[in-house]
Protein backbone atom coordinates (compact mmCIF):
# COMPACT_ATOMS: atom_id res chain seq x y z
CA UNK A 1 0.00 0.00 0.00
CA UNK A 2 1.41 3.39 -0.91
CA UNK A 3 1.72 6.58 1.34
CA UNK A 4 -0.39 8.34 -0.67
CA UNK A 5 -3.16 5.72 -0.06
CA UNK A 6 -2.50 5.47 3.45
CA UNK A 7 -3.06 8.70 3.41
CA UNK A 8 -6.24 8.51 1.71
CA UNK A 9 -7.56 6.07 4.01
CA UNK A 10 -6.75 7.90 7.24
CA UNK A 11 -8.36 11.10 5.95
CA UNK A 12 -11.55 9.35 4.77
CA UNK A 13 -11.71 7.47 8.40
CA UNK A 14 -11.33 10.82 10.03
CA UNK A 15 -13.51 12.96 7.48
CA UNK A 16 -16.51 9.80 8.57
CA UNK A 17 -15.92 10.14 12.34
CA UNK A 18 -16.34 14.06 12.13
CA UNK A 19 -19.48 13.57 10.48
CA UNK A 20 -20.83 10.64 12.52
CA UNK A 21 -20.46 12.90 15.56
CA UNK A 22 -21.63 16.01 14.10
CA UNK A 23 -24.69 13.75 13.48
CA UNK A 24 -24.84 12.43 16.75
CA UNK A 25 -24.48 16.73 18.16
CA UNK A 26 -26.87 17.72 16.03
CA UNK A 27 -29.63 14.46 16.93
CA UNK A 28 -28.80 15.38 20.31
CA UNK A 29 -29.61 19.35 20.15
CA UNK A 30 -32.40 18.46 18.19
CA UNK A 31 -34.16 15.60 20.49
CA UNK A 32 -32.20 18.26 23.98
CA UNK A 33 -35.09 20.84 22.42
CA UNK A 34 -38.18 18.77 21.90
CA UNK A 35 -38.01 17.38 25.69
CA UNK A 36 -35.98 20.28 27.81
CA UNK A 37 -37.84 21.63 30.40
CA UNK A 38 -38.98 24.94 30.05
CA UNK A 39 -38.87 27.82 32.01
CA UNK A 40 -41.89 29.93 33.03
CA UNK A 41 -42.68 32.82 30.55
CA UNK A 42 -42.47 36.55 31.72
CA UNK A 43 -44.72 39.22 29.57
CA UNK A 44 -43.60 43.11 30.07
CA UNK A 45 -46.71 44.03 27.36
CA UNK A 46 -50.07 42.40 27.14
CA UNK A 47 -48.95 39.50 24.33
CA UNK A 48 -51.15 37.65 22.31
CA UNK A 49 -49.75 33.89 21.99
CA UNK A 50 -51.28 32.09 18.52
CA UNK A 51 -50.06 28.45 19.96
CA UNK A 52 -52.65 26.52 18.22
CA UNK A 53 -53.90 28.40 14.40
CA UNK A 54 -56.30 25.30 12.91
CA UNK A 55 -59.55 24.16 13.32
CA UNK A 56 -61.49 20.76 13.79
CA UNK A 57 -59.71 19.15 10.91
CA UNK A 58 -56.75 17.19 11.28
CA UNK A 59 -53.41 19.45 9.86
CA UNK A 60 -50.37 18.31 10.82
CA UNK A 61 -49.18 22.32 9.87
CA UNK A 62 -51.84 23.76 12.59
CA UNK A 63 -52.99 22.37 15.37
CA UNK A 64 -55.98 23.24 16.58
CA UNK A 65 -57.26 26.49 17.91
CA UNK A 66 -55.80 27.99 21.23
CA UNK A 67 -54.65 31.92 22.31
CA UNK A 68 -52.57 32.89 24.90
CA UNK A 69 -52.66 35.67 26.29
CA UNK A 70 -49.22 36.32 28.50
CA UNK A 71 -49.09 39.28 31.27
CA UNK A 72 -46.46 39.76 33.71
CA UNK A 73 -45.89 36.16 34.84
CA UNK A 74 -49.38 34.47 33.64
CA UNK A 75 -50.17 32.70 30.89
CA UNK A 76 -54.36 32.54 29.71
CA UNK A 77 -55.60 30.50 27.34
CA UNK A 78 -58.74 31.12 24.91
CA UNK A 79 -60.22 27.21 23.91
CA UNK A 80 -57.89 24.33 23.90
CA UNK A 81 -58.13 22.72 20.59
CA UNK A 82 -56.22 19.56 19.47
CA UNK A 83 -52.20 18.85 19.76
CA UNK A 84 -52.34 21.92 23.00
CA UNK A 85 -49.69 20.60 24.71
CA UNK A 86 -47.50 20.46 21.65
CA UNK A 87 -48.72 23.53 20.46
CA UNK A 88 -47.79 25.42 23.90
CA UNK A 89 -44.09 24.07 23.39
CA UNK A 90 -44.01 25.61 20.30
CA UNK A 91 -44.78 28.78 22.06
CA UNK A 92 -41.66 28.06 24.26
CA UNK A 93 -44.66 27.71 27.27
CA UNK A 94 -44.51 25.13 29.94
CA UNK A 95 -47.25 23.59 29.83
CA UNK A 96 -47.96 23.59 33.52
CA UNK A 97 -47.82 27.95 33.17
CA UNK A 98 -51.55 28.38 31.93
CA UNK A 99 -53.41 28.52 35.09
CA UNK A 100 -56.62 29.70 33.74
CA UNK A 101 -58.62 28.47 30.34
CA UNK A 102 -61.60 30.71 28.77
CA UNK A 103 -64.25 28.72 26.09
CA UNK A 104 -65.48 30.52 23.75
CA UNK A 105 -67.95 27.76 23.49
CA UNK A 106 -68.54 24.01 23.93
CA UNK A 107 -68.22 23.11 20.23
CA UNK A 108 -65.63 19.88 20.39
CA UNK A 109 -63.25 21.71 18.10
CA UNK A 110 -62.30 24.22 21.21
CA UNK A 111 -62.35 21.45 24.17
CA UNK A 112 -61.14 18.43 22.47
CA UNK A 113 -57.78 19.50 24.56
CA UNK A 114 -58.62 20.09 28.02
CA UNK A 115 -57.43 16.88 29.19
CA UNK A 116 -54.04 16.99 27.59
CA UNK A 117 -53.72 20.13 28.82
CA UNK A 118 -54.99 19.09 32.48
CA UNK A 119 -53.06 15.67 32.57
CA UNK A 120 -49.60 16.59 30.88
CA UNK A 121 -49.35 20.17 32.70
CA UNK A 122 -49.72 17.82 35.83
CA UNK A 123 -46.63 16.10 35.50
CA UNK A 124 -45.08 19.90 35.64
CA UNK A 125 -45.72 18.81 37.73
CA UNK A 126 -49.18 21.89 38.35
CA UNK A 127 -49.67 21.85 41.84
CA UNK A 128 -52.88 23.65 41.74
CA UNK A 129 -56.53 23.32 39.59
CA UNK A 130 -56.36 25.02 36.26
CA UNK A 131 -59.52 27.44 36.31
CA UNK A 132 -61.94 26.61 33.46
CA UNK A 133 -64.53 29.51 32.80
CA UNK A 134 -67.53 29.22 29.47
CA UNK A 135 -70.36 29.14 29.08
CA UNK A 136 -73.21 26.99 30.78
CA UNK A 137 -71.80 23.82 30.23
CA UNK A 138 -68.59 24.30 31.58
CA UNK A 139 -69.14 22.44 35.12
CA UNK A 140 -70.80 19.70 33.65
CA UNK A 141 -67.74 18.92 30.80
CA UNK A 142 -65.22 19.77 33.42
CA UNK A 143 -66.67 17.22 35.87
CA UNK A 144 -67.35 14.48 33.15
CA UNK A 145 -63.77 14.79 31.86
CA UNK A 146 -62.31 14.32 35.65
CA UNK A 147 -64.47 11.51 36.02
CA UNK A 148 -63.46 10.17 32.63
CA UNK A 149 -59.73 9.96 33.68
CA UNK A 150 -60.28 9.23 38.26
CA UNK A 151 -59.37 5.89 37.87
CA UNK A 152 -55.88 6.76 36.39
CA UNK A 153 -54.99 9.40 37.32
CA UNK A 154 -55.54 8.19 41.24
CA UNK A 155 -53.28 5.57 40.24
CA UNK A 156 -50.58 7.50 38.73
CA UNK A 157 -50.74 10.16 41.33
CA UNK A 158 -49.86 7.76 43.99
CA UNK A 159 -47.66 5.79 42.08
CA UNK A 160 -45.76 9.18 41.22
CA UNK A 161 -46.29 11.35 44.17
CA UNK A 162 -48.37 13.80 42.06
CA UNK A 163 -49.94 16.67 43.52
CA UNK A 164 -53.86 15.38 43.32
CA UNK A 165 -54.93 19.00 42.65
CA UNK A 166 -53.24 19.53 39.38
CA UNK A 167 -55.00 17.05 38.29
CA UNK A 168 -57.95 19.02 38.38
CA UNK A 169 -60.43 21.95 36.94
CA UNK A 170 -61.73 24.48 39.10
CA UNK A 171 -64.49 25.26 36.77
CA UNK A 172 -67.44 28.23 36.75
CA UNK A 173 -69.97 29.41 34.22
CA UNK A 174 -70.13 32.75 33.19
CA UNK A 175 -72.49 34.64 30.71
CA UNK A 176 -72.13 38.34 29.22
CA UNK A 177 -71.15 40.91 31.11
CA UNK A 178 -68.83 38.87 33.54
CA UNK A 179 -65.45 40.86 34.54
CA UNK A 180 -62.82 40.58 36.56
CA UNK A 181 -58.96 42.14 37.36
CA UNK A 182 -56.24 40.18 38.40
CA UNK A 183 -52.92 41.90 38.88
CA UNK A 184 -53.17 44.53 36.24
CA UNK A 185 -55.19 42.63 33.36
CA UNK A 186 -58.76 43.08 33.15
CA UNK A 187 -60.83 40.30 31.26
CA UNK A 188 -64.35 40.69 30.19
CA UNK A 189 -66.77 38.02 28.54
CA UNK A 190 -69.27 39.08 25.70
CA UNK A 191 -72.51 37.08 24.84
CA UNK A 192 -72.93 35.81 21.25
CA UNK A 193 -75.94 34.68 20.59
CA UNK A 194 -77.90 32.79 17.99
CA UNK A 195 -75.96 30.05 17.23
CA UNK A 196 -76.46 26.29 18.40
CA UNK A 197 -74.57 26.95 21.60
CA UNK A 198 -73.79 29.39 23.85
CA UNK A 199 -70.59 32.06 23.04
CA UNK A 200 -68.65 34.15 24.67
CA UNK A 201 -65.84 36.59 23.21
CA UNK A 202 -63.34 37.59 25.70
CA UNK A 203 -61.68 40.99 26.26
CA UNK A 204 -58.33 41.48 27.73
CA UNK A 205 -57.20 44.72 28.90
CA UNK A 206 -53.48 46.00 30.76
CA UNK A 207 -51.68 49.33 30.51
CA UNK A 208 -53.99 50.90 28.22
CA UNK A 209 -53.88 48.08 25.11
CA UNK A 210 -56.80 45.49 24.71
CA UNK A 211 -57.39 42.52 22.75
CA UNK A 212 -60.42 40.42 21.72
CA UNK A 213 -60.57 37.02 21.06
CA UNK A 214 -63.71 35.28 19.59
CA UNK A 215 -64.09 31.84 18.04
CA UNK A 216 -67.64 31.91 16.86
CA UNK A 217 -69.40 32.92 13.39
CA UNK A 218 -72.49 34.20 14.02
CA UNK A 219 -73.91 37.56 16.07
CA UNK A 220 -71.74 39.83 14.07
CA UNK A 221 -73.43 42.69 15.67
CA UNK A 222 -72.96 41.71 19.09
CA UNK A 223 -69.03 40.95 18.43
CA UNK A 224 -68.41 44.22 16.98
CA UNK A 225 -70.57 46.06 20.24
CA UNK A 226 -68.19 44.47 22.15
CA UNK A 227 -64.97 44.62 20.50
CA UNK A 228 -65.61 48.18 19.42
CA UNK A 229 -62.23 50.53 20.52
CA UNK A 230 -59.97 47.59 20.95
CA UNK A 231 -56.77 47.73 19.32
CA UNK A 232 -56.34 44.06 18.46
CA UNK A 233 -59.10 41.23 17.28
CA UNK A 234 -58.52 37.75 17.09
CA UNK A 235 -60.82 36.07 15.07
CA UNK A 236 -61.53 33.28 12.58
CA UNK A 237 -61.69 33.19 9.08
CA UNK A 238 -63.54 30.03 7.19
CA UNK A 239 -64.15 29.91 3.35
CA UNK A 240 -66.28 27.22 2.65
CA UNK A 241 -66.46 26.96 -1.06
CA UNK A 242 -69.75 26.83 -3.20
CA UNK A 243 -71.30 23.02 -3.54
CA UNK A 244 -70.49 23.88 -7.37
CA UNK A 245 -66.63 24.79 -6.95
CA UNK A 246 -66.11 21.85 -4.86
CA UNK A 247 -67.22 19.41 -7.17
CA UNK A 248 -65.45 20.85 -9.92
CA UNK A 249 -62.16 20.47 -7.60
CA UNK A 250 -63.23 16.51 -7.75
CA UNK A 251 -64.67 16.69 -4.15
CA UNK A 252 -67.57 15.05 -2.93
CA UNK A 253 -69.97 16.76 -0.95
CA UNK A 254 -73.17 17.09 0.18
CA UNK A 255 -74.52 20.78 -0.56
CA UNK A 256 -76.62 21.22 2.61
CA UNK A 257 -73.98 20.06 4.55
CA UNK A 258 -71.69 22.97 3.37
CA UNK A 259 -74.31 25.36 4.30
CA UNK A 260 -74.79 24.33 7.70
CA UNK A 261 -70.95 24.58 7.95
CA UNK A 262 -70.46 28.06 6.17
CA UNK A 263 -73.46 29.11 8.81
CA UNK A 264 -71.68 28.28 11.69
CA UNK A 265 -68.19 30.16 11.06
CA UNK A 266 -67.09 33.60 10.02
CA UNK A 267 -66.19 33.97 6.02
CA UNK A 268 -63.45 35.34 5.11
CA UNK A 269 -65.07 37.53 2.88
CA UNK A 270 -67.13 38.64 6.40
CA UNK A 271 -64.24 39.27 8.90
CA UNK A 272 -62.88 42.60 7.24
CA UNK A 273 -66.05 44.06 7.22
CA UNK A 274 -66.26 43.31 11.00
CA UNK A 275 -62.67 44.00 11.64
CA UNK A 276 -63.74 47.45 10.48
CA UNK A 277 -66.73 48.16 12.04
CA UNK A 278 -65.00 47.69 15.75
CA UNK A 279 -61.98 49.73 14.76
CA UNK A 280 -59.62 47.54 15.30
CA UNK A 281 -55.46 48.41 14.59
CA UNK A 282 -54.83 45.02 13.47
CA UNK A 283 -56.63 41.55 12.57
CA UNK A 284 -55.04 38.37 13.67
CA UNK A 285 -56.78 35.61 12.00
CA UNK A 286 -56.94 32.16 13.29
CA UNK A 287 -58.92 28.51 12.75
CA UNK A 288 -57.03 28.46 8.84
CA UNK A 289 -57.57 25.91 6.77
CA UNK A 290 -57.38 25.57 2.75
CA UNK A 291 -58.58 26.80 0.39
CA UNK A 292 -57.31 29.49 -0.50
CA UNK A 293 -53.37 28.11 -0.46
CA UNK A 294 -51.32 31.23 -0.02
CA UNK A 295 -51.30 33.84 2.33
CA UNK A 296 -51.70 36.43 -0.01
CA UNK A 297 -55.00 35.00 -1.42
CA UNK A 298 -56.48 35.55 2.33
CA UNK A 299 -54.74 39.00 3.09
CA UNK A 300 -56.02 40.08 -0.50
CA UNK A 301 -59.64 39.12 0.04
CA UNK A 302 -59.33 40.53 3.86
CA UNK A 303 -57.89 43.32 2.43
CA UNK A 304 -60.45 44.80 0.08
CA UNK A 305 -62.74 45.85 3.22
CA UNK A 306 -60.40 46.02 5.73
CA UNK A 307 -57.36 48.72 5.89
CA UNK A 308 -55.83 48.17 9.12
CA UNK A 309 -52.65 45.72 9.45
CA UNK A 310 -53.66 41.70 8.78
CA UNK A 311 -51.76 39.28 10.45
CA UNK A 312 -52.04 35.38 9.18
CA UNK A 313 -49.79 33.64 12.35
CA UNK A 314 -48.63 29.89 12.15
CA UNK A 315 -48.77 28.56 15.12
CA UNK A 316 -46.07 29.97 18.14
CA UNK A 317 -46.38 32.73 16.59
CA UNK A 318 -46.92 36.38 19.31
CA UNK A 319 -47.94 39.78 18.79
CA UNK A 320 -48.43 42.72 21.35
CA UNK A 321 -51.31 44.98 20.49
Amino acid sequence: MTVRLILFVMLASIMTALWASTCVMWRAAEVGELVQTLEPRHFDRLTVLAVGTGGPYENRERLGPSTGIGYGDRVLLVDAGRGVAEALRTSAVPVSQPDTVLLTNLLPLNTVGLDDLLLTGWRGPREKPIRLIGPPGTIELAEALMQAHRSGTDGEGAALELPAAGARFDAIEVEGGFSAEEGGLRISAGALDGGPVPALAWRFEAINRSVVVSGTGWSQDQLVDFARGAHMLVHEAVLIPPPEDAEEAGVLVDPAQLQREADMHTSLYDVGGIATRTGVDSLVLIKLRPPPFFDLQITGTVSQTYDGAIELPDDGDEYTP
